[in-house]
């Protein structure tokens, strides 16, 4: 016992500041992209044939980070001169809509729904189901329960069961021979309860969008009241948006 406390304090505290501080990620995290509205139309032509998800509109210069991967392609390009990603992980938002942006995403805590917070606030059970993930969204949420994020301080923790869930986080681009166990674990959360959808797979259909094995965005099955965008959304996105909107 006397080991262990003396390793206990040999390696002091590992959990993060945040939101205490400011987390500065490492520079190839790709973040908020920054568009360049004044770039020339030939550059801008070619980051929209080029980018895999079909994510950037051409005559609105504007992104849809629901279906973005943040590959980088375009800002590769351009050099920069159109799309530029920052390092800003604070991304997520309540209202589908504001994905399509030019990088001034609107206020996540100005448009949360009050009464979630007032019913929620000191404690929030979440069932997670990965819909046909490829576990990369899914390992990026794991790790909220490592020491480092800590979210169970928070009050946040993920429940096996759905009778004890405040809410749903689904991954995933919701595959049709996934789509009756998501809708019954939907059901067998009680009311009132939040939904998540996390990366773009469940938001989009990601890279599988436009297959007929998927559906093409969460919200076309259940209402949806936070949306986290990502391929897969790093560990720092998705606690942002967690004590953003419920907390």
């Amino acid at each position: 016992m006397l080991k262990v406390l003396k390793n206990r304090f040999e390696q002091g505290c590992k959990t993060s500041s945040y939101p205490k501080s400011k987390v500065e990620l490492p520079p190839r995290y790709r973040g908020i992209p920054k568009i360049n509205k004044d770039a020339s139309s030939d550059i801008v032509a070619e980051c929209v044939a080029a980018c895999p998800q079909d994510a950037i509109d051409a005559d609105s210069k504007m992104i849809n980070l629901g279906r973005c991967v943040f590959c980088g392609t375009c800002e590769r390009i351009s050099k920069g001169d159109f799309i530029t990603f920052t390092g800003d992980f604070e991304l997520s938002v309540s209202e589908k809509e504001h994905l399509i942006t030019d990088g001034n995403l609107a206020s996540l805590a100005d448009h949360s729904k009050q009464h979630f917070k007032k019913l929620f606030g000191r404690s929030l059970q979440l069932r997670q189901v990965s819909a046909a993930g490829c576990n990369a969204c899914e390992a990026d949420l794991n790790v909220l329960a490592t020491p480092f994020f800590d979210l169970a301080r928070f009050g946040i923790n993920f429940v096996a069961s759905p009778r004890h869930a405040d809410g749903l986080v689904v991954t995933g681009p919701i595959s049709r021979n996934m789509k009756t166990a998501l809708l019954q674990t939907y059901e067998a959360i009680p009311d009132p309860k939040v939904v998540i959808a996390v990366g773009s797979c469940s938001i989009s259909g990601g890279p599988f969008r436009g297959s007929p094995e998927i559906t093409e965005g969460l919200d076309t099955l259940i209402p949806v009241d936070l949306f986290i965008p990502g391929c897969p959304p790093h560990p720092m996105t998705n606690l942002h948006a967690l004590l953003t909107y419920f907390k």
